[in-house]
């Protein structure tokens, strides 16, 4: 009978340095983390929404983004990755209509900052 523990040992190896990945925040190509939450407190999305680590960021009226880079989806219905995210903050109403969030007439390259800011938010 072959020795199974060292099978076992390299799977749990491998569950375990799969488990750390988990914590990081996705890279968002040329997107900047640092230059996405100025662009947040910039286009005022805390008047709407509170979000950790912006002061002035105490709104109600969406719902807060503690955690955002952990959910699973944008406005409780798409898949929660940066090409959907980016998508949703340069035009919310043209992916979901009747929906509250506005275009706030963020560019492409800014969605692309911002997104990256957000998925620090873990």
């Amino acid at each position: 009978m072959l020795n199974a523990r060292p099978a076992i040992a390299g799977a749990c190896i491998f569950v375990l340095a799969a488990c750390g990945k988990q914590d990081e925040a996705p890279r968002i190509a040329g997107g900047d983390a640092r230059v996405g939450k100025q662009l947040v407190e910039q286009y005022q999305c805390g008047s709407c929404h509170a979000i950790p680590d912006v002061p002035a960021a105490r709104g109600t009226t969406g719902p807060g983004l503690d955690g955002f880079g952990r959910r699973s989806y944008i406005a409780g219905r798409f898949p929660n990755n940066a090409d959907a995210l980016t998508r949703w903050l340069v035009n919310p109403p043209a992916m979901k209509p009747g929906t509250l969030m506005r275009d706030l007439g963020v560019s492409q390259d800014d969605a692309r900052h911002m997104a990256a800011f957000m998925y620090t938010l873990r």
